[in-house]
Order: structure tokens, then C-alpha cells, then sequence
């Protein structure tokens, strides 16, 4: 499987930018798609999820009400919407897929098989 993200750049603080993801291979097991981010000096810590059959969705606390995840199934692509940015969601933001091989809890990055190569989101005050 791979994944390739797009959409980062550089947005003012209250501004707005949308991430993609496109999943190509053998996705046919996926069972969740999430993204992740890496602040400068810190670790990868998770933003959102959403499972593939239903479309459930999981977000963190820092970015519930403000970012929106959704999948489009046909073309296996996964979007993050990201409304009223701060300049703390500065970040490589990562995208991943979770294959559903084991039982995983996806706001960890132990439950993803498979992470795309980042995107720079920068965000201005």
C-alpha cells in the first residue's frame, strides 16, 4: 500500500487548508485511515480517524470542533478538513492506514500498517 498526501502550505492563524490522502495497492482490508502530526522537537501525536466501513470518526481534543475528517470510498482518499487554525497546528502532518490485521485502538500509530511522507502545514499568527 501506498499512501501520498497533498494540500499543506502556509496559512494565517483563523485561516483554513485542506489535506488529502490517496491510498493505492492492495487497499481493499483497510480499516481505518487517520491523520498524525510532528511538531518541531516533539512527537507524532494524533489528530484524526475514520473507519472505512461506517465512517465513524475520531478526533483529539486539540482539534475537535475545528478539523473534519471524511473518506471518499471510490477513489480510497481520505481529506482533513482544517478550519480556525492556530499556529500550534504547525506540523508534518502524516497520513496512515490501518489494514484491520489485529484489533488496534487508531489514535495510536501502533494500529497503522502503512504512513504516507508528510506534509508541511504552516501556520502564521
Amino acid at each position: 500500500v501506498q499512501l501520498q498526501a497533498s494540500g499543506g502550505g502556509l496559512a494565517q492563524a483563523g485561516g483554513s487548508l485542506r489535506l488529502s490522502c490517496v491510498a493505492s495497492g492492495r487497499t481493499f482490508n483497510t480499516y481505518a485511515m487517520g491523520w498524525f502530526r510532528q511538531a518541531p522537537g516533539k512527537g507524532r501525536e494524533f489528530v484524526s480517524a475514520i473507519l472505512w466501513s461506517d465512517g465513524s470518526t475520531y478526533y483529539s481534543d486539540s482539534v475537535r470542533d475545528r478539523f473534519t475528517i471524511s473518506r471518499d470510498n471510490a477513489e480510497h482518499t481520505v481529506y482533513l478538513q482544517m478550519n480556525s487554525l492556530k499556529p500550534e497546528d504547525t506540523a508534518v502532518y502524516y497520513c496512515a492506514v490501518s489494514m484491520g490485521y489485529r484489533i488496534v485502538v487508531v489514535s495510536q500509530e501502533s494500529g497503522y500498517d502503512y504512513w504516507g511522507q508528510g506534509t508541511q502545514v504552516t501556520v502564521s499568527s
